[in-house]
């Protein structure tokens, strides 16, 4: 909460991650993409929205690497207290906290790498093993989600850092599910 009207990173961050979050959660993610709806599913749709969010960041890093941290941490509050609430013991949430961190660094990289080189191809791997868990039968899905995750990053680049800054972050409302639509 702000004290005199202030707000401190860790809101700004936490309003990111909720739209992150929201986004993450949209219904044609697993009805139109194939997405599965399990928790594994949910993790990576979290884990490819905030790596987007913090791709944007990461323009202006001089600026935002205390709002970037912020959000990953708050993520990964967030995994633990999810953890939490279904019920894994003390012992084990540490555990399984760190190989999600390990799977979102690696999920990172190879985002990063396909993204940063505008390779759809590389992009629908990546995408194959770690949303799909390596089934080659779920290419057509992955093209989709390819497709839809070089579209949001360059809607994302229309983001101004001073919103982003501030915590606001509206993903577009209107997502043109057929220009996604893929040959295998």
């Amino acid at each position: 909460m702000a004290i005199f009207g202030r707000k401190k990173p860790e809101d700004e961050a936490h309003a990111l991650y909720v739209s992150a979050v929201t986004q993450a959660r949209q219904p044609y993610l697993f009805e139109e993409f194939g997405v599965p709806d399990s928790v594994d599913g949910r993790f990576d749709m979290i884990s490819l929205h905030i790596f987007l969010v913090l791709r944007r960041l990461k323009a202006d890093v001089d600026k935002s690497a205390d709002l970037a941290q912020c959000l990953f941490d708050t993520m990964f509050a967030d995994m633990d207290r999810s953890l939490r609430e279904m019920g894994a013991g003390d012992l084990g949430v540490g555990r399984r906290v760190k190989a999600m961190v390990t799977a979102f660094y690696g999920r990172l990289s190879a985002y990063e790498k396909a993204l940063s080189g505008n390779d759809r191809a590389a992009l629908a791997e990546a995408i194959i093993r770690n949303i799909f868990r390596d089934d080659t039968e779920k290419s057509k899905e992955a093209g989709k989600i390819a497709s839809y995750v070089l579209w949001l990053a360059k809607e994302l680049e229309d983001c101004t850092l001073e919103d982003l800054m501030a915590g606001h972050l509206k993903f577009p409302e209107i997502v043109p599910l057929e220009t996604f639509d893929v040959a295998e």
